[in-house]
């Protein structure tokens, strides 16, 4: 199975599947002498582990790490590290049913025209629990970027359903973040979100909506042209994150409504003599290159497509059957999957400042 890697020299392979014996990564590249502990990757999974609130899965998964290689006396040794969580609560009877199915906008139909079969136990490799590997290894960039360059990554829900949020992201903290549940850092609009997953929930449905991704001080220059553009990785890495189907970076589609005159961000020197923009429609990169402003982008998540409502689809005999799937599904992915969108957008800044480490010096 092709395409489980990601990185050219700050490099992740993940494994395992939601209801096999574990769920892991193998991370190549990482520079030596970086002090971390399990404890401090465990913060991290602990922002994306199921059932951390009413609103989420209820399934219970510590997901408790363990640092398995390329580790020494509290710092990693630059050989490739291995990190790993054991699966310990999961229930492969759920899926029973779902077994000779089409669940309606899933993944089953297509791994079993690619493969042949699947593995249905919670949907196998195709399960969002895969992502807990990006976020442990993440964890490691983040920790280096941000002892290093200052650089911080915080990521919010922005949008529920038709719920938007009215947010200024360069003045967003992780604080703001994480004082609810829905991870919203407007507080009275963080209460209407919840209060319509909690509908959707009861409801037997789910909604989707768009998170905000926010990296800041991240310094101009990084990024290469054509098509390793530091726009272009982060699209990918966004759109290879569980249920995204959109991405756009600085103004993105918005854009196009405006004239050059309007959209342009001009020049100016700042109080240290620094050259930034006024403005800052491009989103902090310019021809894929970082321009040293914040670089801020837009991930549109769809609803789960597991859902207890009843649906039409076909079994494998290509027969119309009615559908309503057992199971504990996130009625709604964004709280969960703000972490994951941090840890992607950390795995592409680390190995894109290594890029420029090894080119540049």
């Amino acid at each position: 199975m092709a395409g489980n890697s990601f990185g050219q020299l700050f490099r992740i392979t993940t494994f395992g599947e939601s209801h096999g014996g574990a769920v892991g990564v193998v991370l190549d590249g990482c520079p030596p002498g970086i002090e971390i502990t399990e404890e401090e990757i465990q913060i991290q999974l602990d922002r994306r582990k199921p059932g951390q609130s009413k609103i989420t899965t209820p399934r219970k998964e510590a997901d408790r790490i363990k640092i398995l290689s390329g580790y020494f006396q509290g710092k990693t040794t630059g050989t490739p590290i291995l990190l790993i969580a054991y699966n310990e609560e999961f229930e492969s009877d759920d899926y029973l049913e779902l077994k000779d199915v089409c669940r309606p906008s899933h993944a089953d139909f297509t791994y079993e025209a690619k493969y042949g079969f699947r593995d249905w136990r919670g949907s196998g490799r195709a399960s969002a629990r895969e992502t807990l590997a990006r976020v442990a290894a993440a964890t490691i960039a983040q920790k280096y970027l941000k002892q290093k360059l200052g650089i911080e990554f915080i990521s919010y829900v922005e949008q529920v359903g038709d719920i938007k949020a009215d947010v200024d992201f360069n003045s967003v903290t992780l604080a703001d973040v994480e004082s609810n549940i829905i991870r919203c850092p407007d507080q009275k609009t963080a209460e209407k979100m919840i209060a319509l997953v909690e509908k959707v929930k009861a409801d037997g449905d789910s909604v989707g909506g768009v998170i905000q991704g926010v990296i800041k001080n991240v310094p101009a220059g990084l990024g290469e042209p054509v098509f390793d553009k530091l726009s272009a990785d982060l699209g990918k890495a966004m759109l290879s994150i569980n249920a995204v189907k959109g991405f756009e970076i600085g103004s993105g589609f918005g854009g196009v409504s405006l004239r050059g005159s309007e959209h342009n961000d001009v020049f100016y020197k700042d109080k240290d003599g620094n050259v930034r923009t006024k403005t800052n429609n491009a989103g902090g990169t310019l021809g894929g290159i970082s321009s040293g402003e914040t670089i801020h982008f837009r991930v549109a998540f769809k609803p789960v497509s597991t859902i207890r409502k009843e649906q039409e689809t076909v079994n494998r005999k290509k027969e119309k059957i009615t559908l309503s799937a057992a199971g504990r599904h996130d009625p709604c992915v964004l709280p969960r999957a703000v972490p994951i969108v941090d840890a992607m957008s950390a795995l592409v800044i680390m190995d894109h400042y290594l890029r420029d480490k090894a080119q540049n010096g």
